[in-house]
């Protein structure tokens, strides 16, 4: 428990430091508040002088006081005060709403922003660890969770503490004795909120977690739709759908069931302290010690003592599923940063392309996957990797990329460290063609810019044409202009392959990394493409990863990966000469294709 609410003050810290820049927008929402407050608790007496008023002019005018009368105009003075007050209350809480919402939704926007840009610094090891969609979740549903407890509960429970204040110095004001009974309400509210909040939490916590993972598989699910289609695991994913549904049903239920005693709780301990009242009151009006309105007025401000603990209570859920959701983006926003550049990057001068592997080794998650790999590529050599599933080969690229780190030896380009070069600098050297053609909805000119942002129409249209996609561009209906759908399927894989080529090559790259860029494509494409292959290899030192070795035979040099070592190295003919593993390899794919 002493952990858990050190975890929710750490959070609210957090949470504060975005609500600061717009603290002036807050401080007049404050000062708002206090002066609604301030009207809300004068209405009591001023009801109350109404209710004395009358009943003073009926008694008299029992009595046959000479010239008793209702004195309409002393209560219409009253009743004036009274609506000039509400009407006043009214419009203050407008502007109130209004200062409030602007201040919490750029707030939120802050969050959002912080959010998406942590997501682009933490290290990809994060990633292999996380669902995309309960990262989603973090982003969208659980900060939304916050911005709206904050745009629910900020203003009310400042208004809620004020009045509570002022409710109670009125309460001495008319009556001590009464007084004491009416404040008893608040530390048995206080007592039981507590126990209550203790188990309620819990739930709220296993709530956001559901919820995330139940985005996560409906993400899955919407992605993966055709091959769910495909292979008809359609029951499988409704069943696995239902699992989580059930989970995120029972969970809400539990912490929304308990949370929602409070409410009831609250009201209990409020009926039994007006009945008090109003028996001691009651007694005190016979006797002559109170006055009728007094005793009015009391009553309300006990029902103003309930009313911020009720309000308190109401908002427990939405107040306790933001400290969940404050929990998850938070504890998202704090996980560390990837490895930070150095603070004085180098630069290869001038630029070769020669890249050497020394004595790699590298694993996820304490894994070995790279044991002791090296090997010395020559400036514009095409450099083949092949193995088995599982190898290292993908691998091999990531850490050249450094997407990860190497954990021993290291990874050199013309004989610097890639570990004392800037991240943003090192990948600017590098264009890519992956096997999974990643395109953006969007048109096709602004996919092939994403290459190089400030390229012009005519580059766009010229690494069209050494990527043998121009004729096809211009067959279609807009032309570059065609907007490609939010699944991208309404062009081929080939066509998209093209297009990715094109990108790269309009970002003029000095190393190339082909990744099983021709694996999926289907053979009306795949000269094309293969001729598209060798314009964006031509000039650049180039790494192809390839399961088909009948595309790889021109490489200059071929690394064969097994168990994370290069067991064999040279061109093709040299490797077949040698009759060991890629002999093998080979053979067994030659044997496969005459089948």
């Amino acid at each position: 428990m002493k952990r858990r609410w050190k975890s929710m003050g750490k959070s609210l810290k957090q949470l504060t430091s975005f609500l600061k820049p717009y603290w002036k927008q807050l401080i007049l929402v404050a000062l708002l508040s206090i002066v609604i407050v301030l009207m809300v608790a004068l209405a009591p007496l001023i009801e109350g002088n109404i209710t004395t008023q009358l009943l003073s002019d009926v008694k008299d005018i029992a009595q046959g006081v000479k010239g008793a009368q209702i004195q309409v105009d002393v209560i219409f003075r009253f009743l004036t005060i009274l609506f000039v007050v509400y009407t006043l209350n009214a419009g203050l809480r407008l502007i109130l709403q209004s200062l409030l919402a602007n201040a919490i939704q750029s707030a939120t926007y802050d969050l959002r922003i912080a959010v998406k840009e942590k997501i682009t610094r933490v290290p990809i090891r994060y990633y292999d660890a996380h669902q995309t969609g309960d990262l989603m979740s973090r982003m969208s549903t659980d900060v939304e969770a916050i911005s709206n407890a904050l745009q629910q509960s900020f203003a009310a429970i400042f208004q809620a503490i004020i009045m509570l204040v002022v409710a109670i110095i009125m309460m001495f004001v008319i009556d001590v004795q009464l007084a004491w009974i009416g404040i008893s309400i608040i530390p048995l509210t206080l007592i039981a909120s507590r126990f209550i909040v203790k188990h309620s939490q819990i739930g709220f916590r296993n709530t956001q977690k559901a919820l995330g993972n139940l985005n996560a598989i409906t993400q899955e699910n919407l992605t993966g739709f055709a091959q769910i289609k495909l292979y008809n695991y359609q029951e499988e994913t409704i069943q696995t759908f239902k699992k989580a549904n059930e989970a995120l049903c029972e969970y809400g239920f539990k912490s929304s069931f308990v949370s929602g005693l409070m409410g009831p709780s609250v009201s209990m301990l409020t009926y039994l302290a007006i009945a008090t009242t109003i028996f001691l009151g009651a007694n005190k009006v016979l006797a002559g010690a109170m006055l009728v309105g007094n005793l009015q007025a009391f009553i309300r401000y006990v029902w103003q003592v309930n009313q911020p603990m009720s309000q308190m209570t109401q908002l427990s859920a939405a107040i306790q599923s933001s400290f969940a959701a404050m929990d998850r983006v938070f504890g998202f926003l704090n996980e560390a940063d990837d490895i930070k550049d150095p603070d004085y990057p180098v630069i290869p001068t001038p630029f070769q392309g020669a890249v050497s592997f020394n004595h790699v080794e590298f694993g996820y998650n304490s894994t070995p996957i790279i044991k002791d790999l090296s090997a010395e590529i020559q400036p514009g050599q095409l450099v083949a990797i092949v193995g088995p599933t599982g190898a290292g080969k993908t691998t091999l690229i990531n850490l050249l990329m450094r997407f990860y780190d190497v954990e021993k030896g290291s990874i050199k380009i013309d004989g610097v460290d890639l570990r004392d070069m800037n991240r943003d600098t090192l990948r600017s050297y590098f264009g890519m063609v992956l096997q999974d053609t990643w395109l953006f909805s969007g048109s096709i000119a602004d996919n092939i810019r994403y290459g190089k942002k400030d390229a012009t129409m005519d580059e766009v249209i010229e690494a069209s044409k050494k990527a043998n996609v121009h004729h096809f561009i211009q067959t279609l209906p807009d032309g570059y202009d065609m907007i490609l759908n939010e699944e991208t399927n309404n062009i081929s894989n080939g066509e998209k392959q093209l297009i990715t080529i094109a990108r790269a090559l309009l970002s003029d790259p000095k190393i190339m990394i082909l990744d099983e860029a021709t694996s999926s494509i289907d053979t009306r494409l795949d000269q094309r493409i293969q001729d598209a292959l060798q314009t964006a290899m031509q000039g650049r030192t180039s790494f192809v990863i390839a399961h088909r070795l009948t595309t790889i035979r021109n490489a200059d040099i071929i690394l064969v990966v097994r168990d994370g070592n290069i067991v064999e190295q040279g061109n093709h003919e040299q490797l077949l000469q040698n009759k060991g593993f890629y002999a093998e390899l080979y053979n067994s794919q030659f044997e496969l294709a005459k089948d």
